[in-house]
């Protein structure tokens, strides 16, 4: 018996070179590699508003979408794909950059506030205001005030580049562990994730 009940993982971000390697992209970059790694074909379907695979994770079959519309509208693809498929809330993973952890941290929780991430928001209100859904969020940190626009879409400096690729490595493990042992042992493994280099003298 499947220890995920997960049907459906978004993974957030922009589409086109302009946003590559951007910090807003962290999430989408993160389903890039976990359909890499589990050789999940990703193709654009635009009823569903997104690039949708559908394949195996540890056994579980799932599907995988990068939403295709800005990420301000990114609730267009999961909600279309959650009513035709007939997904849960409590069935989906969101894949997202985080403002408010700091790079190299990652944290997987269900539910819970918005953070004022516009991606969530939409997604939220695509599922007719749940938020009872489970986020895997990468930590990109605080920009300076009142540059929050330039600082999500910018790149990292390669410092953080390292301690964020850094912590999407353990986020794979840790999605691994979701679908084997479920989302308690899931969380315990990802949540107490220290980067390598925060243990340097």
């Amino acid at each position: 018996m499947p220890a995920s009940t997960i049907k459906l993982i978004a993974g957030l971000g922009n589409v086109g070179p302009k946003y590559a390697g951007s910090r807003h992209n962290c999430g989408c970059d993160l389903l890039f590699a976990l359909a890499d790694q589990y050789r999940i074909a990703l193709n654009e379907e635009k009823r569903f508003f997104g690039c949708v695979g559908r394949g195996l994770i540890e056994g579980s079959e799932v599907r995988l979408v990068f939403p295709t519309t800005l990420m301000n509208l990114s609730g267009q693809s999961v909600g279309a794909l959650c009513t035709f498929y007939r997904i849960a809330p409590e069935e989906l993973l969101v894949l997202h950059d985080e403002m408010d952890l700091p790079p190299g941290s990652v944290r997987l929780k269900f539910g819970g506030g918005l953070a004022g991430h516009n991606g969530l928001k939409s997604i939220a209100a695509s599922l007719g205001g749940k938020q009872n859904f489970y986020r895997l969020r990468l930590g990109i940190g605080k920009p300076a005030p009142g540059d929050v626009i330039s600082f999500v879409l910018g790149r990292p400096a390669p410092r953080e580049r390292s301690l964020i690729e850094e912590a999407q490595e353990h986020a794979l493990s840790g999605i691994s562990l979701l679908f084997k042992q479920g989302p308690e042992k899931a969380a315990s493994f990802i949540n107490s994730f220290k980067p390598n280099q925060f243990q340097e003298v």
